[in-house]
């Protein structure tokens, strides 16, 4: 059992941690529901790019899925094999494109024509052969919050069938392309195994096409997506998600790529906070907190719910209805709202769960301040990842001001 209130003495708050022994435990339990067949993990870099993040998951075989060029370099410094990172994204500059041929990765994922073009373009100018998936929107519902939701016609994400059909027929001609994956990505926190399916067996269908074009594809990449619990969702059966892959794929050989983020580190991370004091006015109780928006941004983005525990000595167990609010001048700054918890007091350690993916790397440095510092947990023991921001730290740019 992970001890917050020594954790948040030793490092203050707020706080970061991440259980790294559970990270081990999903990327096992996802890299064996795919071992029937030919299959790579792409972790998702952009849930929770910590390198000491990615220099675990390296040691247990993953590749990264990157969506920009920081990411691909922060994959590289922390051991990720070249040939195990995805480059993906929908606005490429040309610098992030020649630097990505460069380092000679996987392969670029492309979200549309005129970035084939570009791409084909630098690699001319490079006298490079760039190997390229095609990203393609199966125009399949996954049934999420619509800010997480990729796959469908009126998402910015992707090429339609046909587009996509067009593309691989002119890639394959070309002298400097390479055509070699084919990717779909239809959203986040998917709680259900039917839309992954139904995109299988779409995306399937057109990859049966291009093989009998001759165009040899070699990777088909299913996204990621997979939902994990945050308050009571029903989570899939990992089991029956891979199968469901594989059925649609038949007897066509490819190598099956996932790019799993929030399931490999969303339930492994906690945002530990401490009570500043409370406030109550005439409608609402307000437990304010030294943690905000700028550090856990999805309650006020999406209005997600993250479970949280009260870690306190109050005898009184009599609970009543409050929002949890930081420091932050803006009205949306809440973790959570309209939730029964008992009275606290200065200094009470709250604890959000869930907060592995998308917390730290969505934080930042509004009304000026530090973020949070990083711990993991490594066989019960801790370590700091990522020290705590300092406000020398957060002008040290700014070199021209007067």
């Amino acid at each position: 059992m992970i001890n917050f209130q020594e954790l948040s003495k030793k490092y203050d708050t707020p706080l970061y941690v991440y259980d790294f022994n559970e990270i081990t435990k999903n990327y096992n339990t996802l890299k064996d529901a795919f071992k029937a067949r030919k299959s790579m993990l792409c972790y998702a870099v952009k849930a929770n790019s910590n390198l000491s993040v990615l220099k675990h998951l390296a040691t247990l075989g993953s590749g990264c899925d990157c969506v920009s060029i920081g990411e691909v370099k922060r994959a590289l410094i922390a051991g990720v094999e070249k040939y195990k990172i995805i480059f993906s994204g929908v606005g490429k500059k040309d610098i992030e494109i020649q630097e990505a041929l460069q380092k000679d990765i996987l392969m670029l994922n492309l979200e549309s024509e005129e970035e084939m073009y570009r791409v084909e373009e630098i690699a001319k100018q490079l006298n490079m052969i760039a190997r390229i998936s095609i990203r393609v929107n199966p125009n399949i519902d996954p049934k999420t919050h619509p800010y997480i939701s990729t796959g469908l016609s009126e998402n910015k994400f992707g090429v339609d069938i046909e587009s996509a059909k067009k593309m691989y027929l002119y890639a394959n001609k070309s002298a400097f392309l390479n055509p070699i994956g084919i990717h779909f990505h239809i959203g986040s926190q998917i709680t259900q195994t039917a839309p992954f399916k139904e995109a299988s067996i779409v995306i399937s269908n057109l990859l049966r096409s291009l093989k009998a074009a001759n165009i040899d594809i070699k990777f088909f990449d299913v996204g990621g997506g997979i939902g994990i619990k945050y308050k009571d969702e029903k989570t899939i059966s990992l089991y029956e998600y891979a199968q469901n892959i594989f059925e649609a794929l038949g007897n066509q050989d490819v190598t099956v790529l996932c790019e799993p983020g929030r399931y490999l580190v969303g339930n492994c991370g906690y945002l530990v906070t401490k009570v500043l004091y409370e406030k109550k006015n005439e409608k609402k109780r307000f437990v304010i907190v030294d943690a905000a928006m700028n550090d856990l941004l999805r309650p006020s983005l999406y209005g997600a719910y993250h479970n949280f525990k009260l870690l306190s000595d109050n005898q009184n167990k009599e609970k009543s209805l409050a929002d949890i609010v930081g420091p932050i001048c803006e009205s949306g700054d809440f973790l959570a709202k309209d939730i029964y918890m008992k009275q606290t007091k200065h200094d009470d350690i709250i604890v959000f769960e869930g907060a592995g993916a998308y917390g730290f790397t969505m934080s930042s440095n509004y009304n000026s301040r530090p973020r949070a510092a990083e711990i993991a947990l490594i066989d019960g023991k801790d370590k700091i990842i990522r020290r705590r921001e300092k406000l020398e730290d957060l002008s040290s740019l700014e070199i021209d001001y007067i």
